[in-house]
């Protein structure tokens, strides 16, 4: 198997919204972003999947390792040998994978958030960064683009917290931060012990609002002129956005389950979204 099969692989196994985005990319820029998605995956999965905190970091910094191996044209792993042609062509920063690998060494390090402020440090390495590498491969003219792609990451990760609450809270992690949990009367326990109430529905509604706001903030930033060059991030919002609203439809019930859109749903979203451009 070759790097980028390796990588093609890695995306299409993980089912993600983000894979039929990539579907109407030339190939070399699927390719590229391919392969950085798989990076994402992996460095993700280490923390996923492993139980033991000492080896999770341990593998974090072999990353690290690998990543600076790269950089110096010595890659070993099939993703960062898949990632390395495409470094210098989009004008890719080694730092920003690193910072991709800290957010992930953040999840290890902490289980609460205190509020918005700090939740979003963490949002910034662990999606921000990726909105900007990802820009960067769709193509950038206008510098404004990245920001426009690192607050769309950040509307990409909330909504992720909003969908994963349940999710999070079997391992562990409660994303929603502590002083929003108190401002609507939900404890720690009752995110724990997936007690949905009113309170957690009141809650759930605040964390939609601010993401549908992150959305439109986005779009905002996005100068005309690389519109086109930015269908891909567009394409996800579109499907993300979707989701958002299919959670609040079933009145935030996430605690005890995952909701998601159909594969031909988000095929549909994607079409849809690219050809009106």
């Amino acid at each position: 198997m070759s790097p980028d099969e390796y990588c093609q692989q890695k995306a299409a196994q993980s089912g993600s919204s983000f894979y039929y985005s990539f579907l109407f990319l030339p190939q070399a820029r699927r390719r590229a972003i391919t392969a950085l998605y798989a990076f994402c995956r992996e460095v993700d999965d280490v923390v996923d999947e492993s139980t033991d905190d000492m080896v999770a970091r341990s593998k974090l910094g072999w990353w690290r390792k690998e990543v600076q191996a790269m950089l110096a044209n010595q890659p070993t792993h099939p993703v960062t040998k898949a990632l390395l042609p495409h470094m210098a062509e989009y004008q890719l920063e080694g730092a920003h994978l690193l910072a991709i690998i800290d957010g992930m060494e953040m999840d290890l390090n902490q289980t609460r958030y205190l509020d918005f402020n700090a939740l979003q440090k963490y949002c910034w390495h662990v999606a921000g960064v990726v909105g900007i590498l990802s820009a960067s491969i769709f193509g950038i003219t206008n510098p404004q683009t990245r920001e426009f792609a690192e607050k769309l990451g950040l509307a990409f990760q909330m909504t992720n917290i909003i969908r994963d609450v349940g999710e999070d809270a079997r391992k562990g992690r409660i994303y929603l931060p502590v002083n929003e949990l108190q401002q609507f009367n939900v404890t720690a326990a009752d995110i724990l012990n997936a007690r949905h109430s009113a309170q957690f529905e009141t809650l759930m509604q605040f964390q939609y609002e601010r993401a549908q706001k992150l959305y439109e903030e986005a779009f905002a930033l996005l100068p005309p002129e690389d519109r086109k060059a930015q269908r891909t991030g567009l394409i996800m919002a579109a499907i993300y956005r979707a989701l958002l609203v299919e959670i609040q439809r079933d009145g935030f019930h996430v605690l005890n389950q995952r909701i998601s859109l159909t594969p031909i749903r988000k095929l549909w979203l994607a079409w849809k979204t690219y050809v009106r451009g």
